[in-house]
């Protein structure tokens, strides 16, 4: 038998994974703390009746998410103040976005302040911190094998961070309740945003804030054009929308289209020329993210790769995530979520990520059959127990991989009477068929339970609504999802047509990869290579290279498609990636790309992003404001960009804005508005 690929126990954190071992861990294969990966025992004689033994939920750490410390400092003011003002203090004073303090408008975190100012940080780890170690409740980690509902716990991991002091902030400037309207355009027309936030308050650029990964001028028009409803109902049939070039020039990663076999086959090949498919896709879904015209899809493809998250990167990612996010994310992103669900369960990424194929009637492994539970369905305050994630594991055996396809082996497979919260089975079928089937059954039950239908309605109210979203949208989305059999589209449509999702003005902040994203798009980067290209020695082309740049980017950023490693995806609120490092990091990147530094591909000069610059500098701020993030800038904004300049609202300026056009769309870039969606 293949050597386990179970990587180190997990500690217990503040949601209550605590790491639960099987006495003799040497007996089944469960690593000790000097040996991740030992090799698992050979499967014994199948003609003796099997005894279950454990090989508990540790197969994969949950250690909690740490931004990295950032690079790019130096270059903030690298061109020196001008006049009155120095570049880092007025970049800073202008775009020191993070939280929502109060329910007032975008202020600085206390990671930020310190970097510019002597006021001293927070004390990391006590009541408050969001991103600390300690409970912020004064409750302790909720003991194994107790129910979840019988101790204060959060109910997933965006929760945890927002319970907090700023979670608190948040939730004060967050819509209180709602109503349904007949559509998303009548919702829109009716509702009065009452939140205070620094975006203009226009239902159209809030619709390709949410719904896309970055408003540009073409969403704006095509909104303003087909109208509220129409446009969204065209989003919600992503299959009538025609590929961009973008997504046509897809075809130059070869990887996209293999199945897994041929992907063994080649895999020297492939190798060699740098095409390494699990990288490949990832390339893939952030070119589909800046340039496919298909955006809401796209936004629920990366929704769904949190919510039933497969790294990227696991051991076997390189032949199996692909065909993962292809047949299982994909096919599924808006249509059934339980289809979705018992589609991966029989994938041989899931199966392997979560040590599936090594779950015997013997020895069972419990890590898929907990994360179906925890985190693919009724979420960890859903009702279930321990018992009920064994007897989970226990009707899951027998499912594994073979030859890199799927197989269900009856011989493997735990054979009696099973009961998973309110679904029960004898589960005594000699057909393997039958037998496999009765697992469909149970991951269908699990899928379409009240708990999943609240976990996902919360899980989209985060997304699209707010960090901290009302009960009443939550509610409502919940009672969609449980009478439409989990279908998704009705559940979107009912929460554009929510008052709160409109009444949600600049109550979500993006996150380091939606930032990036964001500013390719905004500044109409385009797919090509410029002319002042030269191609390097490798055999890939300078799409993938380019492709493959940005991905680097946001490793380096902290956040990728697919990229974390645990199987609770990253979280999606704002408190979670308070990072100044990882701020200032973007900016800089954002001011390469204004500067056209990439050549990769095509970029606008940035004295052409207007066609008709004004000629004094108030005049050409006010209208690059407009042109990069969609809205008029106030009077106080227009004088901390000219700050960073260096001028007068007065002064004469050329097209280059006297050479600090660049500095000026970085500092834009950097604003609370460029931030928030």
């Amino acid at each position: 038998m293949a050597d386990q690929n179970v990587p180190p126990r997990r500690p217990r954190d503040d949601r209550g994974w605590d790491g639960r071992q099987h006495p003799d861990p040497d007996a089944y294969g469960v690593p000790t703390a000097g040996d991740p990966y030992r090799p698992a025992p050979a499967y014994p004689n199948p003609t003796v009746a099997p005894t279950p033994q454990w090989v508990g939920p540790e197969g994969l750490s949950r250690q909690s998410f740490a931004q990295p410390a950032g690079a790019g400092l130096p270059n903030l003011d690298d061109d020196g103040p001008r006049g009155g003002a120095g570049r880092r203090r007025a970049l800073v004073a202008f775009g020191g976005a993070a939280v929502i303090a109060g329910g007032a408008a975008l202020a600085m975190s206390p990671a930020v302040r310190g970097l510019f100012t002597d006021e001293p940080a927070e004390v990391p780890g006590v009541a408050g911190d969001a991103t600390g170690t300690r409970v912020t409740d004064g409750t302790a980690a909720r003991p194994s094998g107790q129910k979840p509902v019988t101790v204060r716990t959060y109910t997933e991991q965006n929760e945890s961070y927002m319970g907090s002091r700023a979670g608190a902030a948040l939730k004060k400037n967050s819509p209180t309740g709602g109503r349904t309207f007949s559509g998303p355009a009548a919702a829109a027309k009716e509702t009065t945003p009452t939140v205070r936030t620094v975006l203009a308050k226009d239902p159209v650029r809030h619709l390709a804030s949410r719904a896309t990964f970055g408003a540009t001028p073409k969403v704006l028009a095509d909104i303003r054009r087909m109208g509220v409803d129409a446009w969204v109902r065209w989003q919600l049939d992503p299959e009538k929308i025609a590929p961009t070039k973008g997504e046509l020039k897809l075809a130059e990663l070869s990887t996209l289209t293999m199945g897994a076999k041929q992907l063994r086959e080649q895999r020297d090949q492939l190798n060699q020329r740098g095409a390494q498919p699990e990288k490949e896709m990832v390339d893939a879904t952030i070119a589909r993210q800046i340039w496919s015209d298909r955006q809401l899809y796209e936004v629920m493809v990366d929704f769904w790769n949190d919510f039933l998250h497969v790294s990227a990167d696991f051991d076997g990612g390189e032949l199996h995530r692909n065909s993962f996010d292809r047949d299982v994310i994909r096919k599924h992103a808006l249509g059934s979520y339980p289809e979705m669900l018992v589609a991966a369960n029989r994938h041989p990424a899931l199966l392997l990520y979560l040590n599936q194929n090594d779950s015997r009637a013997d020895a069972i492994n419990e890590n898929l059959a907990r994360e179906n539970l925890e985190l693919y369905s009724v979420g960890v305050d859903g009702g279930y127990t321990e018992k009920d994630v064994r007897q989970a594991a226990m009707l899951q055996t027998g499912r594994g991989v073979n030859d890199d396809e799927y197989v269900f082996r009856a011989e493997r497979h735990y054979k009696g009477k099973v009961k998973v919260l309110g679904f029960s089975h004898a589960n005594n079928f000699d057909d393997p068929k039958q037998a496999d089937k009765v697992i469909d059954s149970y991951i269908t039950y699990i899928a379409l339970h009240p708990s999943t239908a609240r976990y996902v309605a919360r899980s989209l109210a985060t997304r699209f609504v707010s960090d901290t979203p009302p009960k009443s949208i939550v509610d409502r989305l919940e009672k969609v999802y449980t009478a439409n059999h989990g279908m998704i589209k009705p559940v979107l449509m009912s929460l554009f047509s929510a008052s709160e999702f409109w009444a949600a003005i600049g109550q979500k902040v993006r996150r380091p990869m939606e930032y990036l994203v964001a500013t390719y798009r905004t500044l109409g980067v385009r797919p090509d290579a410029s002319p002042e290209h030269k191609p390097g020695d490798n055999q890939r082309t300078p799409y993938a290279e380019g492709l493959r740049q940005i991905q680097d980017k946001l490793r380096e950023l902290g956040q990728y498609p697919m990229g974390q490693p645990t199987p609770d995806g990253y979280p999606d609120v704002y408190v979670a990636w308070t990072s100044a490092g990882t701020m200032v990091n973007g900016w800089n990147e954002a001011g390469d790309l204004a500067a056209g530094w990439r050549t990769h591909f095509t970029f606008s000069k940035p004295e052409k992003l207007l066609a008709d610059p004004p000629a004094t500098a108030g005049a050409y701020v006010d209208a690059l404001f407009k042109r990069l993030v969609h809205q008029k800038p106030t009077a106080r904004e227009r004088a901390l960009i000219l700050g960073v300049a260096g001028v007068e609202a007065s002064t004469k300026v050329d097209p280059t804005f006297n050479g600090a056009v660049t500095a000026v769309a970085r500092a834009i870039l950097a604003s609370p508005q460029h931030h928030l969606r």
